[in-house]
């Protein structure tokens, strides 16, 4: 696929560590919004929903939405799934006045690929589970890849050379990936499917392509709320606040 082909090239010009350079109108104090109570037998947590972007977990019609471009394979993501997550979705996602969705934004090109990737090869409703898990499992993976580039120099050179489908392939074999989600139920055979599938592939690549060249986008984490870019905010720290000027209080 073309915007595949070109997602390497592309992302080596973005970064890790948050939306420095964005500009935004600031998010001004608004007035506080009413909880809203889920369907009958349901709680928002559990309501998850695959978008156009990515994935969503939340009421759908929440009044304050709340959008992050992340990576899998971001430290300062990271630090926010680890510190932020659980009391976004505790204190405002399960009132229904907030909803989340997460959107790919690849900026370690291949592993994040592969990532992506295999992340949608699960139900929609266990997205977020399996999200959580790669998160918490970071750290392996990290050394995972600081070992294969000191060891394997001559094969990361050899996937580095592949358009973006078939590297995000080898680096899902080489990093554990696949044996990851075999541990999550994913049958190694689906696993190696997802990772060759044409249309999530061209589908994430657009993603990828629209927060570059119309969100401008630059690094991760980058929070949106309501459309509007929570500039120079990477941690929950300082999300928090703007989510609260919002009305989510």
């Amino acid at each position: 696929m073309r915007f595949a082909l070109a997602l390497l090239p592309l992302l080596a010009l973005a970064g890790c560590g948050g939306g420095e350079g964005n500009s935004s109108t600031p998010v001004t104090s608004a007035t506080a919004v009413a909880p809203v109570a889920a369907p009958a037998g349901k709680n928002w947590v559990e309501t998850v929903e695959k978008t156009a972007d990515g994935y969503r977990q939340g009421n759908p019609n929440a009044p304050i939405k709340l959008v992050e471009y992340g990576s899998r394979n971001c430290p300062t993501c990271g630090r926010f799934a680890a510190e932020g997550v659980e009391p976004l979705r505790e204190k405002y996602i399960s009132t229904g006045k907030v909803s989340y969705e997460f959107r790919d934004f690849l900026v370690h090109g291949a592993p994040d690929f592969a990532a992506a990737l295999l992340n949608q090869c699960v139900p929609t409703e266990a997205f977020f589970v399996v999200l959580d898990q790669f998160f918490a499992n970071q750290a392996a993976f990290a050394d995972r890849t600081e070992q294969l580039f000191k060891s394997r120099p001559d094969l990361i050179q050899q996937l580095q050379a592949l358009p973006a489908p078939q590297a995000a392939a080898g680096f899902a074999d080489a990093l554990g990936y696949v044996d990851f989600m075999k541990q999550r139920g994913v049958p190694e055979a689906k696993a190696r499917q997802c990772l060759s599938d044409q249309k999530t592939i061209a589908a994430i690549a657009k993603v990828n392509a629209e927060a570059t060249t119309v969100h401008n986008v630059t690094g991760t984490p980058t929070f949106f709320l309501n459309d509007r870019v929570v500039a120079d905010v990477a941690s929950w720290q300082a999300l928090e606040p703007a989510l609260q000027a919002a009305g989510a209080r």
